[in-house]
């Protein structure tokens, strides 16, 4: 069961009156049962957190991930870390050895080119790349701890709905992107706090997510404590003319969570980044020599992360952003 709740929770959590009793159903268990589950799994740490998973772009923010050259890494991490817009931040194996990603708001008076330009001045770091999003193929943190990693997904193109953000929603984002409890009833405090019922909360929801605005409400799991203790950011330099295919061919792979393409830099020539998740660095080497070999391409490189400094998620709309920009306006 246990095995199969994380799955579930990580593909999507309900958001209704009582979750765990809708969970229970599916599983076959008690809502008390299913309750005690997660809290033990948030207290081993392997749940790290359930909460909404937004669209960066959709709410209005500038997001780009960067690469320090740093051999002051431990200061320029924590430097790099103050940025409530800095959601991952990692030591990488490559002479650009820090990498985070990190998000300005929509009212930015510095924007996301200056933002960055003062961490490396502050981090004392004179070389690093700027490498936002050109095209997503694939963004879906979800760890398959049964099956084949190897396997292929199918994978559907979904039409967005046009959605136009009110008030309530701003408030409802507010409140959905804190990690729940584990209590019979999580979301009251939201309903509570708006003034609205249950089915008005899962219907705006379910609108948010059609809009692409949220992408799911799920849970993230803690890598390592699950038993992926490899991960490597894999980049592959390949022909711009067979980048969509290539992208593409990439993403449908169960262990690929994210795949992305990026501008590339005279000292850079990857364009095409995949993050893959294996057990082991054996496993995620031997998928990756699979997908090579599939794909024709032979010049890509390993990033494996050594160490994590942050990971969290972006807390939108907070006053935080504003608080940071004023140190340095």
């Amino acid at each position: 069961m246990e095995k199969e709740f994380l799955t579930l929770i990580q593909r999507e959590f309900p958001v209704c009156r009582r979750p765990f009793a809708e969970l229970a159903k599916e599983l076959g268990g008690t809502e008390e049962e299913i309750l005690n589950l997660y809290s033990r799994l948030k207290e081993e740490k392997i749940i790290r957190q359930t909460s909404a998973i937004f669209d960066t772009k959709s709410l209005g923010y500038r997001s780009s991930l960067v690469a320090f050259k740093t051999d002051r890494i431990e200061e320029a991490a924590a430097l790099v870390n103050t940025h409530p817009g800095v959601s991952h931040n990692y030591e990488r194996e490559n002479p650009y050895n820090l990498w985070f990603t990190i998000a300005v708001a929509p009212d930015s008076k510095l924007g996301l080119e200056r933002t960055v330009e003062i961490l490396a001045q502050k981090a004392g770091c004179e070389e690093y790349i700027i490498l936002p999003t050109k095209k997503m193929f694939k963004i879906s943190v979800q760890l398959d701890l049964k099956g084949d990693r190897a396997k292929k997904e199918r994978r559907k193109k979904v039409e967005r709905e046009p959605m136009e953000l009110k008030d309530i929603h701003y408030e409802m984002i507010r409140g959905l992107q804190k990690d729940i409890a584990a209590e019979k009833e999580p979301f009251a405090h939201i309903v509570d706090s708006l003034g609205i019922d249950y089915g008005t909360l899962s219907d705006e929801v379910q609108k948010m997510k059609r809009a692409g605005i949220m992408r799911r409400f799920a849970s993230i799991l803690y890598h390592r404590k699950a038993g992926f203790t490899a991960n490597a950011m894999v980049v592959w330099r390949i022909p711009e003319e067979r980048a969509e295919e290539i992208g593409e061919r990439v993403a449908a792979y169960s262990a690929v969570s994210h795949c992305y393409l990026r501008p590339v830099y005279p000292d850079w020539p990857y364009p095409l980044f995949s993050m893959v998740h294996g057990k082991s660095r054996e496993e995620v080497e031997k998928i990756v020599s699979e997908m090579a070999e599939e794909i024709g391409v032979d010049d890509y490189s390993y990033l494996y992360s050594t160490r994590e400094f942050k990971k969290v998620r972006i807390n939108y709309f907070s006053d935080e952003f504003a608080e940071w920009e004023k140190c340095y306006n």
